[in-house]
This record gives C-alpha cells, sequence and structure tokens, in this order.
C-alpha cells in the first residue's frame, strides 16, 4: 500500500469531478429544457384564454392566477415570439 499525498489526491478528486461534469452536462442541459417546456405548457393549459386558448374554466385560472404571476410575461414573451430554424437546433 503505498501513501498518496494530499496533492495528488486533490488531482484525483479534481479530474474525478471535471470527468462527472462533462459526462453530465448534457443530461442536465436536457433535464431543465424538459422542466421549461413542461413548465410552458401548464402556463399554456391554465392561462391560455389570456391568448385565446380557452382550456380550463376560469374558475380554476382564477385559483391558480397567485402562483402564475411572476412567470405570465416571460410566458408571453416566449410564445409570441419568431421562431426560427436555429431555435430547434440549440
Amino acid at each position: 500500500m503505498s501513501q498518496e499525498t494530499p496533492e495528488k489526491k486533490s488531482f484525483w478528486q479534481n479530474a474525478k469531478e471535471v470527468l462527472y461534469g462533462m459526462a453530465s452536462h448534457d443530461m442536465s442541459r436536457y433535464a431543465l429544457r424538459t422542466r421549461a417546456s413542461m413548465e410552458h405548457l401548464f402556463i399554456l393549459i391554465t392561462m391560455g384564454d389570456m391568448i385565446g386558448v380557452p382550456i380550463l374554466p376560469p374558475y380554476y385560472s382564477l385559483r391558480l392566477l397567485p402562483y402564475v404571476v411572476p412567470q405570465i410575461s416571460t410566458w408571453k414573451r416566449r410564445l409570441l415570439r419568431e421562431k426560427d430554424v436555429s431555435d430547434a437546433m440549440f
């Protein structure tokens, strides 16, 4: 059994962390993108009558309104912006 120096341990620890970060970076980006699209769909279902897509009765939309108010402006901007071919690539 050989004794490893603290510098060597920190090097190997850093190397393991870098490799883990390289391997899981795409998964975390995909998870964030999936979460954003799910939130987008949730707001569309609950507050769709703002843009002319009535899906839920207004009673339920009004009950959920206090939770959705902070996200409405970014949701409307994201929904109504022009789409480009490069948006699907990245």
